[in-house]
């Protein structure tokens, strides 16, 4: 089993950034990608970023150019830095991780509220 805890949530305002972190525990050796997903109410998980251990980068086109995903294997700790801040980025915002897409493991979730 991995475990996955996420901090840096809050709110901002737009404009503003944020920094998110997800800590990887337990059975780690079997992670290879790690991302982000976030969730408003009544709407479908998105994924937002994906990293992949050899560091293959993927993000969805409403954070492109905005969102920045990296990796500390050394930390086993993944962050999302968020600039730029829209009122749609407001969710909340889930860790994942798996062998080969970043959903076999979930964090409890961080909110993220951005005021216009």
């Amino acid at each position: 089993q991995v475990q996955l805890v996420e901090s840096g949530g809050g709110l901002v305002q737009a404009g503003g950034s944020l920094r998110l972190s997800c800590a990887a525990s337990g059975s780690i050796f079997s992670i290879n990608a790690m991302g982000w997903y976030r969730q408003v109410p009544g709407k479908e998980r998105e994924l937002v970023a994906f990293i992949s251990l050899s560091g293959n980068l993927y993000y969805g086109d409403s954070v492109q150019g905005r969102f920045t995903i990296s990796r500390d294997n050394a930390k086993n700790t993944t962050y999302l830095q968020m600039n730029s801040l829209k009122s749609e980025d407001t969710a909340m915002y889930y860790c994942g991780a798996g062998e080969v897409s970043p959903n076999d493991y979930w964090g409890q979730g961080t909110q993220v509220t951005v005021s216009s």
